[in-house]
């Protein structure tokens, strides 16, 4: 446990950054999810729309700073992939 003030203010503020942080990629997560069973299911329809959400989610972790782009850009690209494969 820290004994000098700021310690302790870093130790509160790491603590909202986790949590923030691990909503962000529960969200994200469950984004991706949704998407692989429309796949799973060969609905098109559903499948274009939780590809459009799951794209907006990662957008927003790269926005927040919780994931690189770059990471975000092939997860978009591998999505696409398998959609297109359906479609």
């Amino acid at each position: 446990m820290p004994n000098i003030k700021s310690a302790k203010k870093r130790v509160l503020v790491i603590e909202k950054k986790t949590l923030r942080n691990q909503m962000i990629k529960s969200a994200l997560k469950t984004a991706i999810k949704r998407f692989d069973v429309a796949l799973g299911n060969k609905d098109v329809d559903a499948a274009n729309a939780a590809f459009r959400f799951a794209v907006k989610k990662l957008d927003q972790a790269v926005a927040k700073g919780v994931l690189h782009k770059n990471t975000a850009s092939h997860k978009k690209s591998q999505m696409a992939l398998k959609l297109k494969a359906i479609a």
